[in-house]
Formats: C-alpha cells, structure tokens, sequence
C-alpha cells in the first residue's frame, strides 16, 4: 500500500513529476496497443488505468508500470481471426461486439490463472528462462510489433492485405502517413540527445497534431478509431455476455486466456527482474503475479483488455526518479483525467504518429547487442535465440519462450550426458573403477558402458568421490548394475556414494562402504 508517512517532500515529488510524465507517455502507447489487438482504443486506456492503479497499490515492485502491452495485444489477434471464422455471418459492428467480449472474458480467466501461480508461489520458475531465449523472445515481439503497424497503413476501403502489399500499394494515396512516420521517428531520435526534459514522443505527437491541423493536410486521425464516440467516460462494470459459455467459444477463449496469462507473467517477471538491477532492492515475484491477476481480472470486469508490466514504461519511470507506490498510481489516475477531460484534443492526433511511437519502440525493444554475441555463443545457444525469435513470429510469443526452455534443458542434458570412468588395479589385484561426472538419467547408457562385467576380475571397487547421483534414474542404474556383477558371482564394493544416495538403493545398498569423505549431497527421487 502506498504509506505517505514514509515519503520525504522530495520523494513525493519526484514521484508526482515522474507519473506524469510517464501518463502522458502511456496515452500512444495505450491506443496503439488496442488497435493492433483489434478493439476501440478506449480498451486499452481502460486497461492502462486499471491495470495501473492495481499494481500500483498490490504490486510486487513499488515505481513498476502496468497497462495494455504489445506482448499480450498480439495474443488477441489470433483470438479475433478465430472470432471471425466463428461468426461468419455477423456484420462488422456486431463483430466488434463479439471479439470485445471474447476479449473481456479471456482477460478475467487470464487473470484468475495468474493470482493462481502467484497463490502457489511458481513466480520464481522465471529463473529457469535461459538468457538466449530471453533475447528471443524480445527480439520477436520487437519485430510482430512492427509487421504490426503496416494494416494501419491499408486504404479505408480495403479490409485486409498482406503488410508487403500494403507498402507497396498504398504509398501514393498516404504519401502523408509515410512522411509523418518519418519525421515522428526522427524526432524521437534526435532530441533525447539535444534534451530529455520533456518526453520525445509527447513532442512529436504536439507538434506534427499541429502542423497536421493548422495546414488542414487529409490524413487519418486517432478519432477514427474511436468509431462513433464523442467522449470516454470512466470505466463501469460490463456483465460478461452468458451466450460465449458454449464448449465453441471457450475453446477460443481458455487456450487464449493461457497465452495471455503466460505472455503477461514473463515480461511482467522480467520487468521486475530488471528495476531489481536498477534499484538494488529486492522485488516479491510472486506478489506481483497475484497483484496483474486481480488488475486483469478487474480489467476484463470494467471493459478493459488484459495487460502487464511496461519494460520501457517502467525504466523511464525510474530513470525520472519515480521510485515509489505513488508514482505508478500517479501514472494511472492522471492517465485516466487527461483522457476523460481532452478527448476532443487526443482525437485530432494523426494515426501516422503513433504508428512512428510503435515504430521507435519496436526498435528500442529489440537487443541489437544480441546479433555481436550470437557469434561468440555456442551453437546450441544461437540456436534457442533464433528459435524463439522465429516461433514468436510466427505463433506466440508464450509458446516460444516454453520452446526455449525446453530446447536448452535438452541440450544442457545432453552435453552433460557423459560419464567417464578411469580404471585401474590396486595392490590386492582388486579393479577400481573411479567415476567422473554426473550421473542422471540421461548418462545412465554411458555408465552402463563403463563396465565389463563378464571380464572383470572377482573383487571390484566402484569409486563415486567424483561423481555425483543426480536422480533417481542414476540410483536405478546402480542396482542394475550390481544385480549383474551378482548374478556373475563377484564381489563388489561402492565407494563414496552419499548417506542419501545409500538409502534409495534396493539392490545395492548393502555393497556400499562407509568412507570418511563420503559425499554430503542429495539424491532426488520420486516420491
């Protein structure tokens, strides 16, 4: 909770400037994301301030940003296409109405499934997302959020074209639009490096919706996409439409809800993880997992899309001194006043400039740093960057990071699948077989080779001082082992297995020696 007591005037202060800055930031951001998903733009700044003022009071990492994302937004383009194939013959506007509700509901279920993993304290498993998937998965969304931004670029009379066909059909009649993203990213370039005092992109939507106006160029405008609507009024409760409970619809929704809830808990971790760099302070992962839960779910309940933590909104937030509850909760509720009071003014804002704001984020997402270190990685970390990037591009961004996952769990089992073992004779005629490496269930084949049983001479010492038993797969493979030197006749003795390890083996347990500098470490098995 925000506790004013502990805030000095300086700190209330930057809080206030910081949040600001950053709601006016948000405004673009908000009504960009929402058109890429699809829905009015009042969706997104509905989710925006929601979202926002939820997880700036219960939210794992005081000064984090929240609100409609780019990552979650993509999520909800294949919900609408799967929308459309399911309602064929509805018109556009009554379609509309259908994607929204599909939206809202997958919004809620998204959220009670991330108050679930945040109740069951699985936060911490961001730790198993491998550094090259990480890159992937940003490189990826930095690139499907600008492919994007190429439908808004279409003719009003064309309803769908590929983004390649789009450029190449639609410079002559909105040569404007073009131009206007050239001079929304040069502006957003350019003068972070003359000054930083006021935000660039806040610039360049004030002074090209000016020029815009005043020369009374024909271009389109973000009123627009509002549709029919003459102003936004704050945010009520919209009762879940009962007739998208059919086994057809949940179909779409639930594996959707999924996505989005998975998409959302990854970056949202990831932001955190990043401030946790930042501020060198601790934030709880699994608090804020419940805290966009309940923001998602109370988005979804009051007509707002689900959305998570904003990386870049978060880091210019900090970087402004924004380091408390009350900056974020600022960010919210002034996002929410600007947006109710000038609506008038934010619907004369020429699409073209957002579409260069999402242009220039789309860069500054993407880890350029990346592409210098994929030359000097291994094979099989290149490898997970470009699958990830690839997958996230091609179907979502949660999947591709699972897909990494696995991919580098694989290939870590693999390049640690080997288990040597020297050999050689003690002065009683005795064979040692002295172990080195892991022992689990991916080198339990290599271990079996080590050893020729039928050969070996009557009495042999198997040495684990440098080998470890990782599971119970290894444990397993050590019985089998003895039962075969058993059933030959032969003696034999197991060294420097742990008191764990002694206490899971069936077979061989009795063949074990107690050494002095028996290891201490743990088995794991099954239970």
């Amino acid at each position: 909770m925000i506790n004013l007591q502990n805030y000095s005037t300086q700190n209330i202060k930057n809080d206030v400037l910081s949040g600001a800055l950053v709601a006016v930031a948000l405004i673009p951001e908000a009504i960009a994301f929402s058109a890429i998903a699809g829905v009015n733009p009042m969706v997104g700044l509905y989710a925006a301030f929601i979202i926002g003022l939820v997880t700036s009071i219960l939210g794992g990492k005081p000064g984090m940003i929240s609100g409609a994302t780019g990552a979650v937004a993509i999520v909800f383009v294949s919900l609408g296409v799967a929308v459309k194939a399911l309602y064929p013959e509805l018109d556009k506007e009554a379609l509309s109405m259908m994607i929204l509700h599909h939206i809202l509901i997958a919004s809620i279920f998204a959220g009670l499934f991330q108050i679930a993993v945040g109740l069951l304290k699985m936060g911490k498993f961001i730790r198993l997302v491998p550094q090259p998937a990480m890159f992937g998965f940003v490189n990826g969304l930095a690139i499907v959020i600008a492919l994007a931004q190429f439908k808004f670029l279409a003719p009003a009379n064309v309803e769908s074209l590929a983004w390649i066909d789009v450029v190449k059909n639609s410079f002559t009649e909105n040569h404007m639009m073009y131009a206007l993203i050239a001079a929304t990213m040069l502006i957003m370039h350019f003068l972070p490096k003359v000054t930083k005092a006021v935000p660039a992109g806040l610039v360049a939507i004030i002074g090209l919706t000016l020029v815009i106006y005043f020369t009374s160029v024909d271009t389109k405008m973000v009123g627009q996409l509002f549709g029919d609507m003459t102003s936004i009024s704050l945010p009520h409760f919209i009762m879940p439409n009962t007739d998208l409970f059919t086994m057809q619809s949940m179909y779409i929704i639930i594996p959707t809800a999924f996505l989005v809830a998975m998409v959302g808990l990854i970056e949202s971790l990831l932001t955190l993880s990043v401030l946790d760099e930042m501020s060198g302070t601790k934030g709880s992962g699994n608090k804020e997992c419940v805290a966009q839960g309940i923001g998602n779910v109370c988005s979804g309940s009051f007509g707002g899309m689900a959305g998570c933590a904003m990386i870049g909104q978060s880091i210019i937030n900090y970087s402004s001194g924004g380091l408390g509850r009350l900056s974020s909760f600022v960010a919210a509720v002034l996002l929410m006043v600007l947006v109710v009071s000038f609506f008038n003014v934010i619907a004369i804002i020429p699409v073209a400039v957002l579409i260069g704001i999402m242009f220039m984020v789309s860069i500054g997402t993407f880890e350029f740093s990346s592409l210098r270190r994929i030359k000097h990685m291994p094979k099989a970390d290149a490898f997970v960057l470009l699958a990830v990037t690839i997958i996230t591009v091609f179907a979502d961004l949660a999947i591709a990071v699972i897909a990494g996952i696995i991919i580098s769990a694989l290939v870590f089992a693999w390049e640690n699948a080997k288990i040597h073992a020297s050999i050689e004779s003690n002065e009683e005629g005795k064979k040692v077989y002295r172990l080195n490496g892991p022992l689990f269930f991916a080198s339990v084949t290599s271990f079996a080779e080590q050893f020729n049983v039928e050969n070996d001479p009557e009495e042999v010492i198997i040495d684990f001082k440098n080998a470890r038993v990782m599971d119970s797969s290894g444990a397993e493979a050590i019985d089998n082992l003895t039962e075969k030197y058993k059933q030959e006749g032969k003696k034999l003795t197991l060294r420097h297995l742990s008191n764990d390890c002694k206490k899971v083996l069936k077979i061989a347990g009795p063949f074990c020696t107690y050494e002095e500098d028996d290891p201490t470490y743990k088995v794991a098995v099954n239970q």
